[in-house]
């Protein structure tokens, strides 16, 4: 039987192009239609949006999307076996998905917004999608080329990109999203979801851009972050000590007997300025 978009059911998809999930690449598929119809409400209004999806593979995302009545989506996929599925949703909508087969840490996103509004929607692969995460909040020009990230990762990782200063998720990753998105969960997806299920939870998080975050030299930043978590239970004056240590955090005013987890977002800008 159909499915309400008039598409052939998810499973059957996977049957007819033998798209048995591979680990190698990260892929747990979503196949109830409700979620992914969930998930994509999640990054409205779509109608004048062109939205990119990273890792569709049979693309029932992209189909929730489609239907939710984004102008057009931009599905990157990098496993070949996909393909031809997607090719189907596309005859499906015609004009309406744009298949680039490709691996996503390759493709330039700010090739993909021109002439419009870019939102990126996507259950990413487990084993990239802290990286994508990186790049689209390290871009070198920002305002970034994208409106939003609507964007599934594992719970743990999830409480990571948004946790405040003093909680114990509060990381290196949670400065870099605090510093240039706002940052929140919007639900929590059980493993049962999925085919096959993974061993955790996953989690639905929404990242919008500030427009204009404290200024900052990245690579220090980073440099400064790395330092300050990479021995996140010693106290600044000893996990700093290699960029200045004491005598870097009197001078931005920070009490060098105090953690990384303590230090808000800005502090860390101002680390990362003076040293």
């Amino acid at each position: 039987m159909p499915s309400p978009d008039g598409l052939p059911p998810l499973r059957d998809v996977i049957e007819a192009h033998g798209l048995a999930p591979k680990k190698s690449l990260g892929q747990n598929f979503l196949l109830d239609l409700n979620l992914t119809g969930r998930i994509a409400r999640q990054a409205l209004p779509l109608g004048e949006a062109t939205v990119v999806e990273v890792g569709p593979g049979p693309g029932g995302l992209t189909r929730a999307l489609l239907a939710e009545g984004a102008k057009k989506v931009v599905a990157i996929e990098k496993d070949p076996r996909c393909i031809a599925a997607l090719e189907e949703i596309a005859a499906h909508y015609p004009g309406r998905l744009e298949i680039i087969s490709a691996d996503a840490l390759t493709v330039d996103l700010s090739e993909l917004a021109k002439g419009g509004t870019v939102k990126i929607v996507a259950n990413l692969p487990y084993n990239v999608g802290t990286q994508l995460l990186l790049d689209w909040l390290t871009a070198e020009e920002w305002p970034p080329a994208w409106e939003s990230l609507t964007l599934m990762f594992q719970k743990e990782v999830a409480q990571r990109i948004v946790a405040a200063p003093g909680s114990n998720h509060y990381g290196r990753l949670s400065v870099l999203a605090g510093w240039r998105a706002r940052a929140a969960i919007l639900f929590d997806v059980s493993p049962a979801a999925f085919t096959p299920p993974p061993k955790v939870t996953s989690s639905i998080v929404q990242l919008v851009p500030r427009e204009a975050p404290m200024p900052a030299a990245l690579p220090k930043l980073e440099t400064v972050t790395a330092a300050a978590f990479g021995q996140r239970r010693k106290m600044l004056r000893q996990s700093l000590k290699a960029l200045g240590g004491e005598a870097l955090l009197t001078r931005v005013g920070i009490d060098p007997q105090r953690r990384a987890e303590t230090l808000s977002v800005d502090e860390f800008v101002r680390l990362a300025n003076a040293s």
